[in-house]
């Protein structure tokens, strides 16, 4: 990454901070363009997308990290709230174990309960 490349990076970051998804995607063009088979570049392009509601992108941007990186719990987090958002609660419900099982942080063990209550119910 170059120095202006990682520039925007950080702002991206920064932007996505503030809750301005689109604004960090503009931002984030150039170093997808650059540096899009990086892990990170592709982590914060689908954190990105999740929160503008481009959902098919962020799944494709997860799973990118996931096949580089199969071990990023946040990416298994992240890429099983896309899922369960797209409403493939057992896909996300598999995501989400694996995370937990990996990371048994609380933040991911609440949004593995909320899909199996979903499930429960039939939604």
């Amino acid at each position: 990454m170059t120095d202006s490349t990682f520039e925007a990076f950080r702002k991206a970051e920064a932007l996505l901070a503030q809750r301005r998804p689109l604004d960090a995607l503009r931002e984030l063009q150039r170093v997808l363009d650059e540096a899009g088979e990086a892990p990170s570049v592709q982590l914060l392009a689908g954190r990105a997308y999740l929160g503008s509601a481009q959902l098919n992108r962020a799944e494709e941007a997860f799973r990118k990290v996931l096949d580089l990186d199969p071990s990023d719990h946040y990416a298994r987090f992240a890429l099983g709230k896309t899922l369960q958002r797209l409403g493939r609660l057992t896909e996300s419900l598999a995501q989400l174990r694996m995370a937990v099982a990996m990371n048994p942080s609380p933040e991911y063990q609440e949004a593995l309960g909320e899909v199996k209550a979903r499930m429960a119910l039939g939604n």
